[in-house]
């Protein structure tokens, strides 16, 4: 056996999903920028999920299922309450609601495909309601109900602020819910599909993978970047913050990815996305501060900027807190995460690695007397 930490370079398992060759994101072969400059979310949910597009009556269909599965049960929303809310996090909050919700579904446990395929779309239907509903009672305010008539993007920023959303703020979060849908093996994916290895339900599944999503190298990246823009402050500062960050061996988030080495192609379309949202909310420096960051670091260290640096700003731009962020990724990363889940179920087997043992080798056992 040989030992590879992180598992970098290991082929665990082969997908149909999405993929990363040359550089190039795919989902069920189609490129990542046909998807995030034509297609809807749902249009996308439904690719993942039924590997092809679908067409008007079809996408009509399931869109009005999405929008009729979304409203939580009362004990979700009283559970949401019951929270302290000064200090827990969002993610954490979504975790521990999301696996509350398998107790209120009556096919929890039932595991054929047909049942697990409703069970998917009322998830991926109650997870957005879940982010918004924890964000205005913390606020002191009253859960949105969804709109039928909106899409999912639209219902997400209707939910969270309680008033029709503007067409560019629908186009920016449609754009980031394709963009983070899915992202081959990565962390929580593997995660997810690990836990459902062994049988275990979709709710235990999506559970596993918020907690794996919530680490900040991970889905928490985004927010840690808004962080660090904040602490910089204004434009002239942020050079000499990066260098003082490159002097102690810090790690700038947002930059690099363990799987690109050209660059992620998602950056480019959050990128303009940050620039035509910041320059509307006057803004802009949110943008001009990221450039700078993102030349300077791909200059000096040869590392380009990746997906999360500029949702950062693409979402505190929409008026977004920071710690919604990981959420917000959450939410678009629960289609994958379905996907990978019904795949696995499809084909099953125990995902059991090996570790090298690199302790002691027979030590001298001594009784607890002579210890």
């Amino acid at each position: 056996m040989t030992t590879t930490k992180g598992l970098e370079g290991v082929v665990a398992t082969q997908s149909s999903i999405s993929s990363i060759i040359d550089d190039q994101l795919t989902y069920v072969g189609y490129k990542i920028d046909d998807l995030a400059e034509n297609s809807s979310f749902e249009e996308v949910i439904y690719l993942l999920w039924n590997q092809k597009l679908p067409n008007k009556s079809e996408l009509d269909a399931f869109k009005k299922e999405i929008a009729e599965n979304m409203s939580l049960p009362d004990a979700v929303i009283s559970h949401l309450r019951s929270y302290d809310l000064s200090t827990v996090h969002p993610m954490a909050a979504l975790r521990t609601a999301v696996s509350l919700l398998g107790l209120y579904d009556e096919e929890a446990d039932v595991m054929d495909e047909v049942a697990n395929k409703r069970k998917a779309l009322r998830i991926q239907a109650k997870i957005s309601t879940i982010v918004t509903a924890f964000a205005r009672i913390r606020q002191g305010k009253e859960p949105v109900q969804p709109k039928h008539d909106y899409n999912y993007a639209e219902n997400i920023l209707y939910m969270l602020n309680g008033k029709e959303p503007e067409a560019i703020e629908v186009e920016a979060i449609n754009k980031a819910l394709v963009l983070h849908a899915d992202h081959e093996l990565n962390a929580s994916t593997f995660t997810a599909r690990v836990c459902v290895a062994t049988l275990s339900d979709v709710y235990s599944g999506i559970t596993a993978a918020i907690g794996a999503l919530k680490g900040p190298l991970h889905g928490g990246a985004n927010e840690r970047v808004m962080q660090m823009l904040t602490e910089i402050g204004e434009e002239e500062n942020a050079i000499p913050y990066i260098k003082k960050m490159l002097d102690n061996k810090e790690k700038i988030m947002g930059m690099g990815h363990r799987v690109y080495r050209d660059g992620d192609p998602r950056a480019k379309f959050l990128k303009e996305m940050s620039r035509q949202l910041t320059e509307l909310t006057g803004q802009s420096k949110w943008y001009n501060m990221s450039v700078e960051i993102e030349d300077y670091i791909k200059e000096t260290k040869g590392l380009p900027a990746n997906v999360d640096f500029y949702s950062a700003s693409v979402y505190h731009s929409l008026g977004i807190d920071h710690d919604l962020f990981t959420p917000i990724f959450a939410v678009s990363r629960t289609s994958g995460w379905l996907a990978h889940i019904l795949e696995q179920y499809s084909n099953n087997r125990l995902i059991r690695p090996r570790a090298e043992y690199n302790g002691p080798r027979s030590p001298k056992y001594v009784s607890i007397e002579e210890r």
